[in-house]
């Protein structure tokens, strides 16, 4: 069924559109009572919703942009956002944090609320369900600016760590020390397959491939955070439980100490570690945790200086893809077997 439109209220009102977008917007100085009950009966009948997302699009500057993170526990997220803020506020531009939780419905709800708040740009950790959403708004030529993950079709500029080349470090470190049962936990990959994720796996099986050795779904594990430990245990119940891990973000890593703490396993001398992002815990664990870092801050800085850059009409913004490299950073929980 045709959505209807506020031409269509208009039509069943028997006012102008101008008259209904009036109601809607709350001017009704010089409006009767009784336009605004025929009005809002047309609405009601029809079952009308005002599209908050168009209306939000038409409005002017506002010094105002916002992110849509995908989980604000994050220590890589913490970093972003505040490099971000720190972009914005040289350029006297206020921050809206909103942490989407990675709900798709969530984050849609946020997308049409900072829309309709009429801030001037959006920073997302986009959920690919939400591609319709986001095509609407490069329609309208809104500022945007992914970051962390793409969504394909949609041609916004994109901030991206080099996922799959970071998962080749860790793995080609692990096998320099002698390890060839190598295990990588992610979170899920979401029906769309979620950039970050996907990458970072085909990255530890394109390593394993190229020095020669088999991928083993059964070393491969992409759960909720809630099921991190019951996927820890299943490995290393496994006939060949691997003598490596590794950590596909910050959190895993987190979780996987959890385990070797409470399994009473030691980190090097039982099974080896290497975690995707250099969080601070990671340098003071004893042993302390080899680590392949992404540049996090210079990452948050570049989304929000191409976004200022798109607000201000600057010529040079290109719709374009930016990877930034990752560093091996090597420290004590590989040991050589």
């Amino acid at each position: 069924m045709k959505r209807p439109t506020i031409s269509d209220v208009a039509l069943l009102a028997g006012v102008s559109r101008s008259t209904v977008s009036q109601y809607l917007n709350k001017r009704y100085k010089h409006m009767s009572e009784a336009t605004k009950e025929k009005i809002k009966r047309s609405i009601a009948e029809l079952n009308y919703q005002p599209n908050e997302l168009a209306r939000g699009l038409k409005q002017k500057k506002t010094s105002m942009i916002g992110i849509i993170v995908a989980t604000i526990t994050s220590e890589f997220t913490t970093e972003i956002v505040r490099s971000i803020e720190d972009e914005c506020s040289k350029k006297g531009i206020q921050l809206i944090i909103c942490n989407a939780e990675d709900d798709y419905q969530k984050e849609r709800q946020y997308i049409n609320t900072l829309v309709a708040r009429q801030i001037d740009g959006l920073i997302t950790f986009p959920n690919a369900e939400n591609k319709e959403v986001y095509l609407e708004l490069v329609k309208h030529d809104y500022p945007l600016v992914f970051l962390d993950r793409k969504i394909d079709g949609v041609h916004v500029p994109t901030i991206l760590f080099d996922n799959i080349e970071a998962s080749r470090m860790a793995v080609d470190h692990f096998i320099k020390k002698g390890h060839e049962k190598i295990a990588i936990l992610t979170k899920p990959m979401g029906q769309h397959f979620i950039t970050t994720r996907f990458e970072r796996v085909d990255g530890y099986k394109k390593a394993l491939l190229e020095n020669g050795l088999t991928v083993q779904n059964e070393y491969i594990h992409n759960v909720p955070m809630e099921q991190m430990q019951d996927a820890l245990e299943e490995l290393f119940q496994l006939d060949c439980p691997p003598t490596a891990v590794l950590a596909g973000n910050d959190m895993i890593l987190e979780e996987i100490l959890i385990f070797a703490k409470e399994q009473k396993q030691a980190i090097a001398s039982e099974f080896s570690v290497i975690g995707i992002d250099d969080v601070l815990f990671a340098k003071f664990n004893t042993p302390a945790i080899t680590t392949v870092s992404q540049p996090t801050y210079e990452m948050g800085k570049k989304s929000a200086q191409v976004l200022l850059e798109i607000i201000n009409n600057e010529e040079d913004t290109m719709v374009m893809t930016y990877r930034f490299p990752p560093t091996f950073n090597e420290r004590e929980s590989v040991e050589i077997i």
